[in-house]
């Protein structure tokens, strides 16, 4: 299981209600689940609209299942943003 830190940005951070927090989970599905345990609510809303970049890199279409996280690894929880 690898340890990190989750950023959340603009609507997240709103519906988490902190800017980050760690995580402990061996892949993106894994540290999602235990996000939307920890902030049910609004924030389970944003995640189904956002995108993730993990250590900087786009998470895109991959299943998050397929997605692994490493140690002192970086989520990015990246909501839509207006205008482009």
């Amino acid at each position: 299981m690898a340890a990190g830190t989750i950023r959340y940005w603009a609507a997240a951070k709103s519906a988490a209600g902190v800017a980050e927090e760690p995580y402990a989970a061996r892949t993106l599905a894994e540290a999602l689940d235990a996000v939307r345990e920890r902030h049910p609510g609004e924030l389970t809303r944003v995640l189904q609209r956002c995108s993730f970049l993990i250590d900087g890199d786009p998470v895109g279409t991959r299943g998050h299942e397929t997605v692994r996280l490493a140690e002192g690894g970086t989520v990015e929880v990246l909501p839509p943003f207006a205008g482009g």
